[in-house]
């Protein structure tokens, strides 16, 4: 794991990307893919894995918002669980792996508050709750400048 550039996520996703869909279609989350479908700010995961999908500064996260792969599969993949009813982020995720969900989510709405699908998904799974972390972290990004 060495490539620091967005394309770390297209060839994490390669070869698990359909799995992940039938996952989500499932409702289910059974296998580990969560740093790279929904990553999430620097600063908030302990493994060397989670350090190394993490979003980096807020122009990799626009550069992955706007990726025509990245951003597509992400509003894909959000759009999926927003068909689900009755299940909980954490039914679908797991411990902690639906915390991550609520990071990710907080990280996009924050970079495109314009779209409906990232306020869309904080709204039905964390009662329109954000990562507290996430945005005290990307407020310090901006600060910093």
């Amino acid at each position: 794991m060495t490539d620091t550039s967005i394309n770390r996520f297209v060839k994490a996703q390669e070869n698990i990307y359909v799995q992940v869909v039938k996952e989500l279609q499932n409702g289910k989350k059974t296998s580990h893919w969560m740093w790279f479908i929904f990553p999430q700010i620097e600063g908030l995961g302990l493994s060397s894995t989670s350090k190394y999908y993490s979003i980096k500064t807020i122009a990799e996260a626009k550069e992955y918002l706007e990726h025509p792969v990245l951003g597509k599969r992400l509003v894909e993949c959000s759009n999926i669980l927003l068909m689900h009813e009755g299940k909980t982020a954490e039914n679908i995720f797991g411990y902690p792996d639906y915390m991550k969900l609520q990071s990710s989510m907080t990280l996009f709405n924050f970079i495109d508050p314009g779209s409906t699908v990232f306020s869309n998904m904080l709204a039905k799974y964390f009662d329109s709750g954000k990562d507290m972390k996430t945005i005290m972290i990307l407020h310090s990004m901006q600060k910093a400048g």
